[in-house]
């Protein structure tokens, strides 16, 4: 067994996809980490914006919350209408651009692309900061944990969709159980002091208000409180991946995820007013997350601490699996429809789109890098792209009623109406409100995406119809090709390359170029070496062709050689028959100058439609 076979597993064929599909108990970890993740720091993005008012920052976080929750019920209903109307996938793209038209369609694309690579680099950001809250010694390492654990996700979900939710499953669950433990004791202490419960570790004590409370300063905070919102559009992308009745199923792992979310949140917020609980300058020394603060509160600082902040860290960190589930899955739709590359399309070893993975992983490590892993730098870029997308999702799905007609279509067309304007009206909040924050960029981004995607369509069109034709093979004008040989020295490789070249046509130019390096010019031995063995056999003599390069240059002399060549010869086509030495280990690549492949690569690209390279191996067996 390969090393890979070891870290990806073995390959699947097509015919085990049905193996691959999952149920309610795997989904949730798969498409819902994102979801349920956010609980944890939704809550504390609202309260960070609001860390200027000081003791009065938790009178606020409660009915902040319950309008989140709202905004989340709508979304939620909505999304089910889109499961039940597109059993194949019903995610923004699809939606808007079968509805809407291509434009909304690509905005909703690129606007769910961007969101999703910051879902990424925000949970794993967001995962390590519970670690470093709870380990102090640990921040000075923040940017390099990130990057290991999204090193670690790639490769879980390289290896397919059902393996990824085994994986997942165990710590996903952990992480309910802990949090809901923690929750209820918190509520029951609270209810049984009459409201106001004695922490068993006290939070850090909230200052005094800085500024007044404005209505611009609550509205950036339920900007922020929103990022809670981000993974509900998640299921309905990942359809497909349900085994059947794959519309029930969907549409019950969407309502459970749902449902532990609301829940969480409301029981987040009640404590944190009921504990004096408020945020904490992220990436500051003293930093702790509001999660931390409200566990040690409620049971101290033991065993089920340090268990709860441990599954903290593995959703939060492993929340980016909703990205990894999804960002492929988007990809290959635009793929299919010809805006972003075919590869994005095709499904790798483990029946999962390998390069949708790749791409995401990337990007996502370079946010990172680019923001050192700090989870409230990346907040304000976050959940624009996500309300873009319900947006034009829900718009979308108005239309498709109006459309599809039916018994129901005027209920539904009410529901996906509610979700279009709550959600549109969110969207313009958070991009007038998180606008100099830094959503600038996103807001400059997607537009650059759609632009981006357009001119990938552009370019598969014009080559679609420059290769286009239903003309029968022309066969008039034949005529032999000029074949060119480039050689180096007198060896096998040359050896055999020649003996190709005289199959190929009558007129054969073997170049070699001359300079102070060259181990032996062949002009003293070509005539006993070639010549005389061709015409023996009956076959034309090749003409050896050595070009002096006094500079040392020697793929360029040779490329420029041919292009001459082709002018000379405006009917004909030239043959260019390359040499190649190919090593048996792949770190002998390393020891010859490949120059081979490197005159093939420029020949493809200066050469023309005349120009043909024939490469011929030798295979190195030592």
């Amino acid at each position: 067994m390969s090393f890979i076979d070891v870290l990806l597993g073995r390959p699947l064929a097509s015919t085990e996809e049905r193996a691959e599909k999952i149920g309610t108990l795997a989904g949730i970890p798969i498409f819902g980490l994102d979801a349920l993740g956010s609980a944890a720091y939704g809550p504390e993005a609202a309260l960070t914006v609001l860390i200027p008012l000081g003791i009065l920052e938790v009178r606020y976080i409660v009915p902040l919350s319950a309008t989140v929750i709202v905004l989340l019920t709508i979304v939620y209903f909505s999304y089910r209408q889109t499961i039940e109307a597109y059993p194949t996938g019903g995610g923004s793209y699809i939606v808007a651009s079968q509805n809407l038209g291509i434009l909304p369609g690509l905005l909703a694309g690129a606007a769910l692309l961007v969101d999703y690579i910051l879902v990424a680099a925000v949970g794993i950001a967001a995962g390590v900061g519970a670690v470093v809250s709870a380990l102090p010694n640990l921040q000075r390492h923040t940017l390099a944990l990130c990057l290991v654990i999204l090193l670690m996700i790639t490769i879980v979900n390289l290896r397919g969709v059902r393996e990824t939710g085994v994986a997942f499953m165990i710590p996903t669950y952990v992480f309910v159980a802990c949090l809901s433990v923690a929750l209820i004791m918190g509520v029951w202490k609270t209810v049984v002091a009459g409201g106001h419960p004695i922490p068993v570790v006290p939070p850090p004590k909230l200052g005094s208000p800085q500024v007044a409370v404005t209505a611009w300063l609550l509205l950036r905070a339920f900007a922020s409180g929103c990022t809670a919102m981000t993974g509900v559009e998640a299921v309905s992308n990942g359809v497909m991946a349900f085994r059947e009745p794959k519309t029930k199923i969907a549409r019950r792992t969407l309502t459970t995820i749902i449902a532990i979310l609301i829940i969480f949140l409301a029981a987040i917020a009640y404590l944190c007013r009921s504990y004096q609980i408020g945020a904490t300058p992220p990436g500051e020394p003293g930093y702790q997350s509001v999660l931390s603060q409200l566990i040690s509160a409620v049971a101290g600082t033991g065993w089920f601490y340090y268990l709860s902040i441990g599954s903290i860290l593995l959703v939060l960190a492993l929340q980016a699996n909703t990205a990894f589930a999804d960002f492929p899955r988007v990809c290959r739709a635009l793929a299919h429809d010809g805006f972003l590359p075919r590869a994005f399309a095709n499904r790798g070893r483990r029946l999962v789109y390998s390069h949708g993975i790749y791409v995401l992983a990337t990007l996502s490590a370079l946010l990172l890098v680019a923001f050192s892993g700090i989870t409230d730098r990346l907040i304000p870029l976050f959940a624009v792209g996500a309300f873009m997308a319900f947006t034009l999702s829900q718009a979308g799905m108005v239309a498709h009623w109006k459309r599809v007609g039916g018994p129901h279509a005027r209920h539904s067309m009410m529901i996906n109406g509610l979700g279009a304007t709550a959600t549109a009206i969110t969207t313009m909040v958070m991009m007038v409100s998180k606008f100099t924050e830094g959503a600038w960029i996103t807001l400059m981004v997607i537009p650059g995406f759609v632009i981006l995607m357009r001119a990938v369509r552009q370019h598969y069109e014009c080559v679609t119809r420059e290769l286009a034709t239903s003309s029968p093979l022309p066969i008039e004008n034949l005529c032999p090709p000029l074949v060119v040989v480039p050689l180096e020295d007198w060896n096998k490789v040359t050896q055999k390359a020649l003996r190709f070249a005289l199959t190929l046509g009558p007129e054969i130019i073997a170049v070699q170029v001359s300079t102070e390096e060259t181990s032996e010019d062949m002009r003293q031995r070509w005539r006993l070496l070639v010549q005389e063995p061709a015409r023996r056999a009956g076959l034309p003599a090749p003409e050896l062709v050595v070009i002096s390069s006094p500079y040392r240059y020697v793929i360029a002399p040779i490329v420029n050689f041919i292009l001459e060549l082709e002018k000379k010869h405006p009917n004909r086509e030239l043959s260019v028959v390359v040499p190649e030495l190919v090593e048996k280990h792949w770190y002998e690549y390393f020891l010859h100058n490949q120059r081979g492949e490197l005159l093939s690569a420029l020949l493809l690209l200066k050469g023309n439609q005349r120009i043909v390279i024939v490469n011929v191996p030798w295979h190195v067996e030592a």
